[in-house]
């Protein structure tokens, strides 16, 4: 599927566009710091070479990390935020064993483009 400028090809998101204004707007809000590393993961997401397995393990551990809902909720101290840790750990570990300095540099560029320095 062909992406024009305001969307972006997401099939492994369960649907078929990503409103990438929002997705630009939120990430603004959010400051260059955090949203590279985002873009990141939504590059190697969207990159043809990385495998549905990885794809699928990614969706997982962001979607467990953006619900509101917990195993272990975050309220019990130390255990709280235990399961959020290996969610997180799962994504690390899969960003820095398939990013490639082709998809950092897709995602630096789109940082650029959507949060000049100096904003």
């Amino acid at each position: 599927m062909a992406a024009d400028s305001s969307t972006v090809d997401a099939q492994v998101l369960g649907s078929t566009e990503v409103d990438e204004g929002a997705l630009r707007r939120l990430l603004r809000r959010a400051g260059r710091t955090l949203a590279r590393p985002a873009l990141e993961c939504l590059e190697l997401l969207l990159d043809p070479a990385t495998p549905p397995q990885v794809r699928l393990t990614m969706v997982a551990a962001l979607t467990y990390l953006l619900i509101p809902l917990d195993l272990i909720p975050d309220f019990i101290p130390a255990a709280g935020f235990s399961d959020d840790l290996v969610a997180l750990t799962a994504l690390l570990g899969l960003c820095s064993t398939h990013m490639t300095d082709a998809i950092r540099l897709r995602a630096q560029r789109k940082l650029d483009r959507w949060i000049p320095l100096g904003r």
